[in-house]
């Protein structure tokens, strides 16, 4: 049975479908019209109460949250490959990793380019330059967070400091493009990105 994404190009959702094509997974992309608002129906509301992309159903589970779902798909599908065992030293660093993006980086971009004000120990994000430098240090002289090993950690960091340096919402220091510079030449991330664009091209969507 084909794991369910259900999905819009212009959503976080974009970036599960680079997740399935580095596990090699079959799947199926359900179109979420969010422009429509189609995420706030009765129906998909009943899968994911927060009207959030991405969201998927494999079998009997249904998971949202973009980097829960890239856990959960790793260790069911890559694990020892793009997830480290259980046992393995690394399994600590390569979670603190995959939560460093939705807990530090995002909440931090947004928090810094809407100008919050906050104390930094009360927030879990911290000082704006700690952020920042603790992510440099953390690509360090990769290619990838550990060192030669490419597991779902650098797709859910990299597709998020990707994001942001697009929209210039993270300083574009050289470690941070390089590093999403080796993520884009990764082919199952070009192979997403052509679906996403196909998609998006489908669907009349134009980038404003």
């Amino acid at each position: 049975m084909s794991i369910v994404l259900y999905h819009h190009p212009w959503s976080r959702a974009a970036n599960t479908v680079w997740m399935l094509e580095e596990l090699e997974q079959a799947y199926e992309l359900r179109y979420v019209d969010i422009l429509a608002g189609e995420q706030s129906s009765d129906e998909f509301r009943q899968r994911n109460r927060m009207s959030k992309l991405p969201t998927i159903v494999d079998g009997d589970a249904e998971i949202s949250e973009s980097a829960a779902i890239g856990v959960y798909l790793a260790d069911r599908y890559g694990l020892g490959r793009l997830a480290p065992a259980l046992d393995d030293p690394a399994r600590g660093p390569y979670l603190r990793w995959c939560f460093f993006a939705p807990s530090v980086i995002e909440p931090g971009c947004a928090a810094h380019s809407s100008g919050w004000e906050f104390k930094p120990g009360s927030v879990g994000w911290g000082t704006w330059e700690n952020m920042l430098a603790t992510l440099e240090d953390g690509i360090g002289d990769g290619p990838w967070l550990l060192g030669d090993r490419f597991t779902m950690a650098d797709v859910i960091v990299g597709g998020t400091v990707a994001f942001m340096l697009n929209f210039k919402m993270i300083d574009e220091r050289p470690a941070f493009v390089a590093y999403a510079e080796r993520l884009n030449q990764r082919p199952a991330r070009i192979r997403a990105n052509e679906k996403n664009a196909a998609i998006a091209d489908a669907h009349g969507l134009k980038q404003s």
